[in-house]
């Protein structure tokens, strides 16, 4: 895809911070560095999003992870903790529409990333649980 700031990072038309890179997946330095070490994990084929991801190519990205993960614990002995995070679609986030995968290092509670995940058990009863994953679970 031409358009895509991603594609043209993978293809060298942008520079960029390589991590790790092979035939289907490219990681590199996400230039907002959220904390240090901050790194995207990308398919070398354009996707836009999960919702786009074949399963070929989650395998591809996915499979690589832990491996970019357990280097960044050892580039980092000071690390305490790993997130992983994707965005997908305008409304989650996503800011560029090309499949990627955030790993952020966590090095305190005061770093400058938080995630808050609000508590609604009480606005579902179990009746209404069932139905929702009833409906997951036949679309499976």
């Amino acid at each position: 895809m031409t358009d895509c700031i991603f594609c043209k990072i993978i293809s060298k038309d942008i520079p960029s911070y390589p991590v790790y890179e092979d035939d289907k997946v490219y990681a590199f330095l996400d230039i907002t560095q959220t904390t240090k070490g901050h790194t995207l994990v990308i398919p070398k084929k354009h996707v836009k999003d999960l919702f786009e991801l074949d399963e070929e190519t989650a395998q591809d990205v996915f499979a690589r992870i832990p491996k970019i993960a357990r280097a960044m614990e050892k580039a980092f002995p000071n690390m305490e903790g790993l997130n992983m995070l994707n965005n997908n679609r305008e409304l989650a986030y996503q800011s560029v529409f090309h499949s990627h995968i955030h790993l952020i290092p966590r090095y305190s509670k005061d770093d400058d990333f938080k995630i808050m995940f609000g508590d609604n058990s009480t606005k579902y009863s179990s009746e209404q649980m069932t139905a929702i994953a009833e409906s997951i679970r036949k679309n499976v």
